[in-house]
């Protein structure tokens, strides 16, 4: 595959970006790769550049270093067409309050230069997929939170880009509001949109994003997949759960580098979680002829690759509506 082939699958593609205010490096020589039709998450902590780097991407300011392409077009010499291929919805609603759902929509269409009847065919069925249609004659200030955002990535959408970029979207909504947004984000990626997005929301990285990259002082510190990013930090266990205390001692005697919970009756040893290592477990207690209650699978999670990797201490905020802060795998 050439460079131009390679480059063509990615609907952003950038090198070297930089950007500096005064004597402060906001970005710091930062490359991003995006593929087309998929999610790439920006985390990192306030103050880290998530925002510049939209910013930068989406040309409503300028890099001081670097290059890139977004949809296949030069990000400097060809900033028209950039601007025709993407949407963007920031963490502070575009939405103009004193007019209604269905006039904001509408302006957006003629920003757009849809003729009359494709605007408000475009309205009619943004409006629907969004849930808006109720809503659609009120004023805008009227609206909850939730959907004063459905109605601002609705108004995105009126010139259907191809790359959007959501600048922390669910900002300051409830958990209910939160996981629609969410559900809108995977329906857009599955017509073959490509989603920016940046997020101080750990589980909503987790969930949406194929690729997730941290950013930290204007410099990437580590990309991958989320369960890539798990991988780098140390604290994955197998937890072992006794009824009976005879053979929790036995155990607790043969097995090397097990931390003892004597009033549970619980061991935990040290593993990544691997097929080998839980079968080796499982092997040793067979032979052993001893018997756990309960096998448990705890693999570091986002919260603790963030904490890792920028020093950052997770906050409350962070993990609002978190299910479960272990991915647990149950073996009885």
């Amino acid at each position: 595959m050439t460079t131009n082939e390679h480059e063509h699958e990615l609907a952003i593609a950038a090198t070297g970006l930089r950007k500096a205010y005064g004597d402060k490096t906001v970005l710091d020589g930062i490359d991003i790769r995006v593929p087309a039709g998929t999610v790439f998450s920006l985390l990192g902590p306030n103050g880290a550049g998530k925002t510049t780097a939209v910013n930068i991407l989406s040309t409503l300011i300028s890099a001081d270093g670097g290059e890139a392409r977004i949809a296949g077009h030069d990000l400097t010499a060809e900033a028209q067409q950039v601007r025709a291929a993407i949407g963007v919805t920031g963490q502070f609603s575009a939405v103009d309050g004193l007019i209604t759902g269905e006039e904001n929509m509408l302006l957006m269409a003629d920003l757009h230069h849809l003729s009359k009847q494709r605007g408000r065919q475009v309205t009619a069925e943004l409006l629907e997929r969004f849930d808006l249609t109720e809503a659609a004659k009120k004023p805008a200030s009227t609206y909850s939170g939730g959907m004063k955002r459905r109605l601002d990535i609705a108004m995105t959408l009126v010139g259907s880009p191809r790359i959007i970029f959501l600048d922390e979207p669910t900002t300051g909504l409830d958990p209910r509001s939160r996981h629609t947004m969410w559900q809108i984000i995977r329906e857009l990626v599955s017509g073959g949109t490509t989603v920016f997005l940046t997020t101080q929301y750990l589980e909503e990285a987790d969930q949406l994003a194929d690729r997730i990259a941290v950013l930290n002082g204007g410099r990437l510190v580590a990309e991958g997949t989320a369960e890539e990013l798990k991988r780098l930090v140390p604290g994955g266990h197998v937890r072992l759960r006794f009824t009976d205390p005879v053979a929790y001692e036995q155990a607790a005697t043969a097995l090397r580098e097990t931390t003892r919970d004597d009033e549970a009756l619980t061991l935990q040893i040290p593993s990544g979680g691997s097929q080998r290592e839980l079968r080796a477990i499982l092997d040793w207690l067979d032979a052993a002829g001893i018997e756990a209650e309960e096998m448990s699978v705890h693999t570091p999670d986002l919260d603790d690759v963030f904490f890792a990797l920028t020093g950052n201490p997770v906050t409350a905020t962070d993990k609002t509506d978190k299910a479960d802060k272990t991915d647990k795998e149950t073996v009885r």
